[in-house]
């Protein structure tokens, strides 16, 4: 089986974990959150991914790079949910920080990303 660009990104690995554990917390949200903060949530954390995966397929680096930054834009979305959730009380301490650390770990490396695709990007209108 081919194994496409993206599954080979550290980043998209641990935004793919980092989703299946949002989703296994936020089942234990109230039902009335449903289709409220639980959906935005799951919703934000697979845009993470899914933007990962969608720019690994783009041409040039520079819409590489947009589609990193919209990865990163979702990942900080999710962060003020899951301060917002935890302010709620659906989402313990515990939880909380270790949510917390893996956004940090996957921001830091789609940062690494946007950077390393912006100087591509700028290299090869300089040299094409």
């Amino acid at each position: 089986m081919y194994t496409y660009s993206f599954e080979k990104l550290e980043v998209w690995i641990e935004a793919k974990k980092f989703t299946k554990k949002l989703y296994a917390i936020t089942n234990s949200f109230p039902d009335s959150e449903k289709y409220g903060l639980t959906n935005q949530l799951r919703r934000a954390s697979v845009s993470i991914c899914s933007n990962i995966a969608e720019g690994s397929a783009r041409n040039s680096f520079k819409d590489k790079a947009h589609f990193t930054t919209m990865a990163f834009s979702s990942a900080v979305e999710v962060l003020n949910q899951i301060i917002i959730a935890v302010e709620l009380g659906f989402i313990n301490n515990e939880d909380y920080l270790g949510l917390r650390m893996s956004l940090e770990s996957i921001t830091n490396k789609l940062n690494a990303l946007r950077n390393y695709q912006i100087t591509k990007s700028t290299n090869n209108q300089i040299n094409p």
